[in-house]
């Protein structure tokens, strides 16, 4: 990045008001909020309509990429079918300072007085499974719990924060962000994602959530995010599946859906390909990778 560069973002930076004017005492609003959040069913979680500042997401979804192209991270088997930016190489300057925001002190304090967390938040600046979101029509996200450890730092996964930027979406589109009891029987709360929805929810072993049916949005338009999420070192011995203290994506099937009993087979397979990565030593997975 040249010096010209990095000036236009830190006067992007600098100039931009994020937030709508009723949600600029940040503090004010954590305090107003976090009873609400934390008796949340079927686990702690709030949205918020018309949260920042729309000429603010204005910029970033002009600047949102089509995220087909070379390096971005792309997802097609029986649990997804969805799009995803790496890093910050696909942010453009207003997107960049947008971030950077919501990674920042004030932002923090906030997540942290809302949530009612007592460990430290941490942002991720690697932006790791973060970033844009992209589903196409026909795209889906089954019901899942996240992963519970950043690759790079170790630490545990506790907050998720998802923006989302879809101007005149209309419900039957799809594409609504689906809350889970733990037995999988029933879907607790949905979430439109219409654009400056900000939707945030504690991440544990069992907080279920996805977009498990396929989008039907015309084949013009596409479900637009960006994903942020936060880490503590530690969590409480109540969030933890014990036995399954460090994994990947743990999917799971509705109960009763023919749809997604197909799911089985696949989530057995990577199990077994997990497993097998973690019993070889990093040395050698390295010398396979390569070509």
């Amino acid at each position: 990045m040249t010096s010209a560069s990095i000036n236009d973002s830190v006067a992007v930076f600098q100039t931009l008001d994020f937030l709508n004017p009723e949600y600029r005492d940040l503090q004010a609003v954590a305090k107003a909020h976090k009873e609400k959040y934390k008796s949340a069913d079927p686990f702690p979680n709030i949205h918020f309509e018309e949260f920042f500042n729309p000429a603010v997401l204005d910029a970033v979804l002009e600047e949102f990429p089509d995220l087909d192209g070379k390096g971005d991270i792309k997802f097609f088997n029986p649990n997804e079918i969805k799009l995803a930016s790496r890093g910050e190489r696909r942010f453009g300057p207003v997107t960049k300072a947008f971030v950077h925001f919501l990674n920042s002190e004030p932002f923090l304090m906030f997540l942290q007085e809302l949530t009612s967390i007592e460990e430290t938040l941490t942002p991720d600046p690697y932006f790791e499974g973060g970033g844009f979101h992209q589903t196409k029509p026909g795209g889906f996200l089954k019901i899942h719990a996240d992963f519970n450890k950043h690759r790079q730092t170790g630490l545990d996964r506790r907050l998720n924060v998802l923006v989302y930027l879809n101007k005149n979406w209309k419900d039957e589109y799809g594409g609504h962000f689906e809350l889970w009891d733990r037995d999988m029987t029933r879907c607790v709360s949905k979430v439109a994602p219409r654009f400056n929805t900000m939707a945030l929810f504690t991440t544990t072993d069992f907080s279920y959530h996805g977009l498990p049916n396929p989008l039907t949005c015309p084949p013009d338009r596409s479900r637009k995010s960006l994903a942020l999420y936060y880490y503590t070192n530690g969590r409480p011995a109540s969030e933890i599946n014990s036995g399954l203290e460090d994994h990947n994506t743990l999917f799971k099937a509705r109960k009763g859906d023919e749809v997604d009993a197909k799911m089985k087979k696949f989530n057995m397979l990577q199990s077994t390909k997990d497993f097998v990565k973690d019993l070889i030593p990093p040395i050698i997975m390295k010398m396979i990778k390569k070509p």
